[in-house]
């Protein structure tokens, strides 16, 4: 069962949302802990095996992660599995996009799958001791970025509904 899951409903195509939640290093720009995300071994995009990097934060606390992607659908489905860069499962993230009427509906789910002797190190690295709360939250506020910019991004030449690139930065208040 999943620890923590969200999901919400944008007026956005699904092959535009896909084109953003399919990508880590532009979802850095939306998430709480992760801010930067960068392709590893010379990928440059999404595929079944690619891995990456990705760069977290939660206060003065700073981790990083190897990611390796497990499921690429597009339009449908994203999902990466999480471990340490010593190789210890952490967890599984995974996108789910659906069709809804004139948008789309996104669903995001989170495994944890950390040994039961690695908690204790996890909190003492991440400095959160609740994380099926955090990632919760986590989510909730990386999908209302994520449909505000898909909802107000406007292109330059387009029907003003054509989401452009995802913010460079954002700040963010610890």
């Amino acid at each position: 069962m999943p620890i923590a899951t969200g999901q919400v409903t944008i007026a956005a195509a699904p092959a535009d949302v896909y084109r953003l939640v399919g990508d880590p290093t532009v979802m850095a720009g939306f998430a709480n802990e992760l801010y930067r995300a960068r392709w590893l071994d010379g990928v440059t995009e999404a595929a079944v095996g690619a891995r990456f990097r990705g760069d977290n934060r939660n206060g003065w606390h700073r981790w990083w992660t190897v990611c390796r992607i497990t499921d690429v659908e597009p339009e449908r489905c994203f999902a990466y599995e999480v471990s340490t860069p010593f190789k210890v499962p952490i967890a599984r993230w995974q996108f789910d996009l659906r069709s809804a009427g004139t948008g789309c509906t996104v669903v995001v789910r989170n495994w944890l799958r950390v040994p039961r002797w690695f908690i204790p190190i996890a909190i003492a690295i991440t400095g959160q001791p609740d994380r099926p709360g955090t990632n919760r939250t986590n989510i909730a506020s990386t999908l209302r970025r994520l449909k505000e910019h898909l909802e107000s991004a406007v292109t330059p030449g387009t029907d003003g509904r054509t989401p452009g690139p995802a913010p460079a930065s954002r700040a963010r208040s610890r």
